[in-house]
């Protein structure tokens, strides 16, 4: 595809940016299950996590198709996005509808760096994907609310200053439609932390920083609520396609990363007196994969462009996600075959990044729920859940 003049100074400045954290840098973190704060610290600076907030608070007031180009190429570089991305997507509820005193508030503060942004609450054990079915409650008592509850798969709640929580604010039996009484709270974790938040740290597979987070009387000002109370689903709805379409430019650039790292490999690789990259065996699967990329590419562009446009790509940003998470997962699955033995050392790369694309193909969203939703949404079948 050609691309503007734009897009490739935005390609060339996360590469250079990029060029400072090599494969070492990640090694190091994701043995010690550390945070890559330097490398937040390094995007938030040049300015790569404000891509989305308007330059009239502070931000560089970009595109969703611009911000996609960032975390394909953070991806592509051997980089983890992961550790950052949620700050783009959280932030379309806030400009969307949050007030002018919370955007005033908190916008040129998180533009800055001087607040962090990581934190989205909305999974719980007991419902899972199943949002409308959340038990966590917050209760009006004055000026404040009173929050109780628990959510799950809350990454980054560590690292970050700020939470967009999503709570039940009226039950379920009382409402007329079940996708209201849900709301969307802004939370300065600094206050609360130690105070009603209690964060929990879960070990995972991958160095992805991920929690759990109990509510136990937790109060916040009335004020930390974003728009109306009760319309919160409708309100998140749309970051979840402003999420779906930024992860899945990520697995574009890991598919990227690993596709190029196959070809080197097979290139340089001799056996037997020969590249192994002359060998249909090997360099079909090679092929093959960057074929699927290629075409996961064109939808993950094509989703970006309808959120843009100011459309709803509820289809399109499901589309995105689904066929980027495989194109990824495949490519990862290539490069290690590729590599053999090699494919599990740790120095070349290969093993962290493949555990760590896996991912996408579970969360934020499974491809099973994807499918139903394609199924029932475009494809006028009977709703199977």
């Amino acid at each position: 595809m050609s691309e503007s003049e734009n897009i490739a100074e935005i390609r060339r400045s996360v590469q250079a940016l990029c060029a400072d954290f090599p494969g070492a840098y990640w090694r190091e973190k994701d043995s010690a299950r550390a945070y890559p704060g330097e490398f937040v610290d390094a995007l938030t600076k040049a300015g790569f996590l404000a891509a989305l907030i308007p330059e009239a608070y502070g931000g560089s007031g970009l595109t969703l198709s611009d911000a996609a180009i960032i975390m394909e190429e953070i991806q592509a570089s051997g980089c983890n996005g992961a550790s950052a991305h949620a700050q783009m997507y959280i932030m379309n509820t806030l400009l969307k509808y949050g007030s002018e005193e919370q955007k005033q508030e908190y916008l040129p503060r998180i533009a800055t760096g001087e607040l962090r942004l990581q934190a989205f609450g909305v999974s719980e054990p007991t419902s899972g994907t199943d949002t409308l079915s959340l038990r966590t409650v917050a209760v009006r008592d004055g000026d404040e609310y009173v929050i109780n509850g628990q959510k799950l798969w809350t990454s980054r709640a560590e690292y970050s200053d700020l939470m967009l929580l999503l709570a039940r604010t009226t039950p379920r039996e009382d409402v007329t439609s079940k996708t209201e009484g849900l709301s969307v709270f802004l939370i300065d974790m600094r206050e609360v932390v130690g105070n009603g938040m209690t964060i929990k740290p879960i070990r995972t597979m991958m160095n992805h920083s991920t929690t759990e987070i109990f509510f136990d009387d937790m109060r916040i000002p009335a004020s930390a609520l974003v728009g109306e109370e009760g319309k919160g689903f409708r309100y998140i709805l749309s970051g979840m396609n402003a999420e779906r379409i930024l992860i899945a430019a990520e697995c574009i650039g890991d598919a990227k990363w690993f596709i190029k790292k196959a070809s080197d490999y097979a290139s340089e690789r001799n056996v037997f007196g020969r590249a192994i990259g002359q060998n249909q065996g090997v360099q079909f699967p090679i092929a093959r994969c960057y074929a699927q990329m290629c075409a996961a590419e064109l939808m993950v562009h094509h989703a970006a462009q309808v959120f843009d446009a100011g459309g709803n790509p509820g289809a399109e940003a499901n589309m995105a996600k689904l066929l980027a998470s495989e194109a990824s997962w495949a490519a990862a699955d290539m490069c290690v075959q590729t590599h053999g033995g090699f494919g599990f050392a740790e120095e070349y790369d290969v093993e962290r990044k493949f555990r760590e694309a896996r991912l996408y193909t579970v969360a934020p969203i499974s491809t099973n729920l994807i499918l139903s939703y394609l199924a029932e949404h475009v494809l006028g079948l009977p709703r199977s859940y």
